[in-house]
């Protein structure tokens, strides 16, 4: 009897010792990432020139963008994994804001780029609609335009019968609202679509920029500059797009190794979810040379303060 009442415990236990393994490698990046993302903000507000500047607004909109997206996609990783149970009502906006903002990401990174092509090509007369006093009607549309995909997907497809179906406990992912071959069509040529544009966009203002240079002279090192900034993002392009290669790896996996379907899942969030959103924006923040200062002073006023009231 007693070695009947210990077999659950035994086979249990290696799932629990998976479970807190996960939640100890996956809860130190996000809170490193999430310390970086508040001081690049606070710098980002205490100072004038970042708010006068489109360039950094729209830096500073990805890092809140890409902070929601990492939040909510750990969120759904951890109920997925604890197998927590709630009613369709409350998961249906959570999957929302997390495809909303998955799709906000490559629209950023476009007009990102768009911003520096019009910073090098009209450098004395910019757009109205690029000025930093306007840039938000720009970020407002990302937002609305990445919303009424988010809405669509969530919304296509078999209407099931609405009497209980929202009440009804369920595992929340991405599959419970995604069950029809509509919606996963749909989503698959949307975002086809979206980071093909994207790709394009980006191509482009390189392109553009590169031969506007060879014609008009200007400031080599600006120019030197907005070509890496263009070219970062298409790497952080190519993080995102990481995300499309999970189907391929867990064929892989399950073909190479004999793991299990949660350990397969796990490694797919936290290297083609997790680390793109960790690496993208703070490879942004720190490669800039004036945001890079702030953080290094920010740091060591902390320090600082931290020293003297030790003392």
């Amino acid at each position: 009897m007693l070695n009947l009442t210990e077999l659950p415990v035994n086979s249990a236990s290696p799932r629990i010792l998976s479970m807190i393994i996960k939640v100890c490698v996956v809860i130190p990046f996000f809170c490193i990432f999430l310390c970086c993302t508040v001081v690049m903000l606070y710098i980002f507000a205490s100072n004038r020139q970042f708010l006068d500047s489109s360039r950094y607004i729209l830096f500073a909109f990805m890092l809140i963008n890409d902070t929601v997206q990492l939040l909510f996609s750990v969120l759904l990783f951890f109920f997925d994994m604890g197998q927590v149970r709630f009613a369709l009502v409350y998961c249906v906006p959570l999957l929302f804001i997390s495809i909303a903002t998955f799709q906000n990401t490559p629209l950023i990174l476009a007009t990102m780029s768009l911003e520096r092509y019009v910073a090098i090509i009209y450098p004395l007369q910019c757009p109205p609609a690029w000025r930093s006093d306007r840039i938000w009607i720009i970020i407002l549309s990302l937002w609305l335009l990445s919303c009424v995909c988010g809405i669509i997907v969530c919304s296509t497809g078999e209407q099931k019968n609405a009497e209980g179906i929202f009440y009804i406990p369920l595992i929340c992912s991405d599959t419970i609202v995604n069950s029809s071959p509509i919606q996963t069509l749909f989503k698959t040529v949307v975002n086809i679509l979206c980071f093909a544009a994207v790709a394009v966009i980006i191509l482009f203002t390189y392109v553009r920029i590169m031969l506007e240079t060879r014609k008009l002279r200007q400031d080599r090192t600006s120019v030197s500059k907005a070509m890496n900034t263009v070219l970062l993002h298409g790497f952080q392009l190519l993080l995102c797009m990481l995300a499309f290669t999970i189907p391929i790896t867990e064929s892989l996996i399950v073909l190479q190794a004999n793991w299990l379907i949660e350990d397969i899942a796990f490694l797919n969030f936290f290297c083609f979810i997790i680390i793109p959103r960790f690496l993208s924006p703070l490879i942004y923040g720190f490669r800039d040379q004036s945001f890079r200062s702030y953080i290094w002073k920010t740091f060591l006023c902390c320090s600082q303060s931290n020293r003297v009231s030790k003392a």
